[in-house]
This record gives structure tokens, C-alpha cells and sequence, in this order.
């Protein structure tokens, strides 16, 4: 089953791509099977990161931006990341009204994301689905996330290249430029350009810029102006993500960044595996009572306990 649903995905199919992200998003046992069989056919897509600001017009960009890339003849993957309401556990894909002329592209993919139940969370479980939409053959992943948070930041972290949106009038990009996503930041987008207050957000940008890159003559960080609804400086955005993309794989940041990222996930993995490992053991009956009565009893230190129950993990993660 699993051989089969994998040269399916490697053979495009839609309905085997989206059942496989619907595992990675549940957990599901096969998950595992599956993303081992794949890996080795993952490493070649470019992945893009969107994320900013409720409000800053990211779908309309990411509308455009799958239009004017498939015109250059590249297949696309779009994953609309969100975090899961704790009371749905659903997902929702930015506007995706404004999306639905790709529909009928068979060269275009996207999906809404959200992580039910994966062991590494939110992260965890679109590192999984990037994997799945690599092996499938498209060019271009673009992850787009709702907003600026901590668990938006680790999503930013796994991806190729990060474009930070901000639109003057929100009140709030002060705020985003001071917490830590500017550190992320790869491309910087100005988007309602037409605005009032646009060039005082691009100076602002700009003088950040210049405070974090200082010292390194070799780090520059884009900016572009544009206007989604009016057509604004489209073209320009586009044709400076596949020069950033170029100008990484030339310098060689771009295989860095990738392995820096197989690092992270590796210790994810396995950070994750001894995590559920203990919270299983502690929720087990009695084996909490237990180590409480023997340390009650001064039978035992909190250090021996420990100490064993490690050694046993680490027994048992070899085997």
C-alpha cells in the first residue's frame, strides 16, 4: 500500500497528495513508511515562505505571484498554514476565493494545513507535507502563514526563503519589525503601496535593515513596493524571488540553510520521540506513584530515577 501511494505521488496524482498530507496532519502510523520512502526523492523544489500582518494583502500576492510564475512554466504547491483552532481543529486557506481560477490548473496545488495531532506540531508536520510535495515534482512550494507569531516563525524556519509582507496603516508593523521577525526575514515587501505612509514604512524598513546587516558586506535584503489591487510592481516581485533564489545557490547559502534545516529536524524528531516516550511512562498507572513513594520513602533521588528511566529511553530508541 505504502509502494503503491508513493510512485503515485512521484507520478503526481492529486488525490494520493492530499491523502498523504492528510496523514502527516493526524499522525497516522503509515506516516513514517511514507515520508522514508520519499526522502530520497526530496531536495530539488524551491520553498518559499510568506508570512506578515493579518490585513497586509499576503493572499492577493500569493494570487499573483502563482499566476506570473506559471507563466514561466513552473508547476506550484501552495500550503496556507494554520495553527488549529483548539476548539475546530480545523484549517483555513487565506482567501481562497481569490484562488480558485488555479483550480483548474492541474499544474497548481493548494491546500489548506493544519497539524491535528503531529508529534512535532505545527513545524513537524509541514516539514512532513513539504517532503510529500518535493518527491511530487513541483518546482515551487510556497507556504503561506496567517499571521506573525512564535509558531509562524518556526514554520518560517524550514523553508528556502522567507518574504516578509507589511502594509502601511495596520499600526503594528513597528511591532513586527521588533519581534524577531525581521531576523528571519530574506525579502521585504511594502504591499499596498499606493497607501499614505508607504515610504515611511520603507525607511523604516530600511533602517532596520541596515542595523541588522551591518558588518556584512555580502548580506542585502531586498525590497520591493507593490500594490496587489493595483497591479503594482508584480513583475518586479517575482522576478526578484527567482533572483534571490539564483543568487543563493550561486553563494552557496542556499545548501546551507538546507542542511542547517536537516539538522533542526533531526533533533525535532528525536527531541519529540523522548518527549512522548516520558509523557507516556508518566502517564502510565502507577509509575508516577511509584517514584513518588520510593523518593518519599528516601529510597531512591529524583537523580537516580531519572538517570535509569534515560538509560532504558536510550535502550529502547536503539533497539
Amino acid at each position: 500500500m505504502i509502494e503503491e501511494i508513493i510512485k503515485q505521488i512521484r507520478g503526481g496524482d492529486v488525490r494520493s497528495i492530499a491523502r498523504a498530507i492528510s496523514w502527516i496532519e493526524n499522525d497516522l502510523p503509515d506516516k513514517e513508511a511514507l515520508i522514508d520512502g520519499l526522502f530520497k526523492h526530496t531536495g530539488k523544489a524551491r520553498i518559499l515562505g510568506i508570512t506578515g500582518p493579518p490585513g497586509s494583502g499576503k493572499s492577493s500576492l500569493l494570487n499573483h505571484i502563482i499566476q506570473l510564475e506559471r507563466e514561466k512554466g513552473k508547476k506550484i504547491a501552495v500550503l496556507a498554514i494554520d495553527p488549529s483552532s483548539p476548539f475546530t481543529g480545523g484549517a483555513i486557506l487565506g482567501d481562497r476565493v481569490r484562488m480558485q481560477k488555479h483550480a483548474t490548473d492541474s499544474s497548481v496545488f493548494i491546500r489548506s494545513m493544519a497539524s491535528r495531532g503531529h508529534l512535532g506540531g505545527v513545524a513537524g508536520a509541514t516539514a512532513d507535507a513539504l517532503k510529500v510535495l518535493d518527491a511530487a515534482g513541483f518546482d515551487l512550494i510556497i507556504i503561506e502563514t496567517i499571521g506573525v507569531g512564535q509558531t509562524e516563525i518556526e514554520v518560517m524556519n524550514i523553508v528556502d526563503l522567507v518574504m516578509l509582507v507589511l502594509v502601511p496603516g495596520l499600526g503594528d508593523e513597528i511591532q513586527a519589525l521588533k519581534a524577531g521577525v525581521m531576523e528571519i526575514g530574506d525579502i521585504f515587501v511594502i504591499n499596498k503601496c499606493d497607501k499614505d505612509e508607504a515610504s515611511r514604512v520603507k525607511a523604516e524598513v530600511e533602517y532596520v535593515l541596515h542595523l541588522k546587516n551591518e558588518g556584512d558586506e555580502e548580506k542585502s535584503n531586498p525590497i520591493f513596493m507593490t500594490s496587489a489591487t493595483q497591479n503594482i510592481g508584480l513583475q518586479e516581485l517575482v522576478d526578484g524571488i527567482d533572483e534571490e533564489f539564483r543568487r543563493m545557490e550561486e553563494n552557496g547559502r542556499l545548501s546551507q540553510r538546507r542542511l542547517k534545516r536537516l539538522e533542526l529536524e533531526l533533533k525535532h524528531i528525536l527531541t519529540s520521540k523522548i518527549q512522548a516516550h516520558v509523557n507516556k511512562f508518566l502517564n502510565t498507572d502507577n509509575n508516577l506513584s511509584d517514584w513518588l513513594r520510593q523518593l518519599a520513602n528516601r529510597q531512591a533521588t529524583p537523580y537516580q530515577l531519572v538517570n535509569r528511566k534515560v538509560s532504558q529511553v536510550l535502550k529502547e530508541l536503539k533497539e
